[in-house]
């Protein structure tokens, strides 16, 4: 059986990252989303270990100095990390894998696993991004220009991705983001051991 494969997705905050996971996850279920960990608030409606697991900062940065995280960022003054056993458990049974992560734990990512496939989720144009981010109600002004400010900066690193998908329409990102994975599952490295023709 060969080893899963392990789907890095990000791009700018109020993107709409979420929004395509979610979709995806409706219509593809051989993917296993990990959760992530964070010291940020929860937000309404979100649910401990479906959405996040969140951590106190003391807690945090003791699972960071046990190594127990697979990457692990600091984005707007709160920490984000991917718990390194559950996805290594999954990968190891052969499963695919989704990371939702911010770009900074992308390029951790990168460096230590770069064998994954990075899916860089961007916006049709920035002024879309702030609409967004304001359409959510969830946070006040300062904050908004704080992330839009850094979503500039984060476009920049798209070139180090695999694949970009702008999200204009959610559905049409959705079946782009499953093109690529069928792609990947037809690639000859994970189809050649079972050809039995070659056999």
């Amino acid at each position: 059986m060969s080893k899963g494969k392990m789907y890095v997705v990000s791009g700018p905050s109020g993107v709409g990252k979420g929004t395509v996971v979610k979709g995806l996850l409706e219509k593809y279920s051989e993917i296993f989303l990990s959760v992530s960990a964070t010291t940020r608030e929860k937000r309404e409606g979100e649910e401990e270990g479906i959405n996040y697991y969140y951590k106190g900062k003391q807690e945090f940065t003791d699972m960071i100095e046990k190594g127990e995280f697979l990457e692990w960022a600091k984005f707007c003054e709160n920490y984000y990390g991917t718990p390194k056993k559950p996805v290594e458990k999954m990968l190891d049974a052969g499963k695919d894998v989704l990371l939702e992560i911010e770009i900074q734990g992308a390029m951790e990512v990168k460096k230590n696993f770069p064998e994954s496939i990075f899916i860089f989720i961007a916006p049709p144009t920035v002024n879309d991004l702030l609409e967004r981010l304001k359409g959510r109600g969830t946070e006040p002004e300062d904050v908004i220009a704080l992330r839009v400010e850094t979503a500039k900066k984060e476009l920049g690193f798209a070139k180090e991705y695999d694949y970009i998908i702008v999200n204009d329409i959610v559905e049409k990102t959705v079946e782009d983001f499953i093109s690529i994975i069928t792609a990947e599952r037809l690639k000859t490295e994970r189809c050649i051991d079972e050809l039995e023709v070659l056999k």
